[in-house]
């Protein structure tokens, strides 16, 4: 079949991107789909066995059903954990969009749907002149909002909707996590994102201690999932 991709971006760093991305690796692959993931920039590294590795992308291929090569997967790994542009300063590395637009091509010839998941916010920036907005136009994927869901999240959502439209991408559909489990009136906030958002909500993720993505998956309805393949 034709490959599909989707760029994972969120609200804010520390939204639950990685959880979002792992949970539609395994939900698209319950649906008999081969999966695989990618985090094109990582920031935030530490040495497993002398290799250095960083989390996200670990459960990235933990939750991905076809295995690829590690550079196609995390083509830049950054060691030190701040915005990628100064982590990329700080190691003597450029951020290329071509590289990583090669390492997609890469993995969509191996998996039938590539999960992308960018870092940070929408518009961190990964460079002087080039940030992740960049990144998710370059590719050309539909995108996949994260909202985490806590005071403050109706403001970061619409902006951050405003600003994948004003780049001329699709927002495909979006995910609420909830970060805070004593949010007050989380169903209002919740209602009133379902009328602004101009995409499906796909699921609605608890608060929970320690998340699990398999878990996780259930909750996305797979009957919006195929929708998803259909629109594209």
């Amino acid at each position: 079949m034709t490959p599909h991709g989707f760029f994972i971006t969120g609200t804010d760093t520390g939204v639950g991107k990685t959880l979002v991305s792992a949970a539609l690796l395994h939900a698209f692959a319950s649906l008999g789909y081969r999966t695989v993931g990618m985090k094109p920039v990582a920031a935030g590294a530490e040495q497993i066995e002398g290799v250095w590795c960083n989390e996200d992308v670990l459960q990235l291929q933990a939750a991905a059903n076809v295995a690829a090569d590690l550079a196609w997967v995390n083509p830049y790994l950054l060691r030190v954990p701040v915005a990628p542009h100064i982590a990329a300063d700080h190691q003597g590395v450029t951020i290329e969009l071509p590289r990583i637009r090669d390492a997609y091509e890469h993995l969509a010839a191996l998996a039938d749907v590539v999960i992308v998941e960018g870092a940070g916010g929408f518009k961190v920036p990964l460079s002087a002149t080039r940030d992740s907005a960049d990144l998710a136009k370059y590719l050309g994927l539909p995108i996949i909002l994260v909202v985490g869901m806590r005071l403050g999240c109706l403001n970061h959502a619409l902006l951050t909707a405003e600003a994948i439209a004003a780049r001329g991408l699709v927002l495909a559909g979006w995910v609420a996590n909830r970060l805070d489990p004593e949010m007050a009136a989380y169903a209002e906030n919740l209602a009133a994102l379902r009328l602004r958002l101009p995409c499906p909500l796909l699921a609605e993720f608890p608060s929970t201690e320690h998340p699990d993505a398999r878990a996780m998956s259930a909750l996305i309805v797979p009957k919006k999932l195929a929708t998803l393949l259909e629109e594209r």
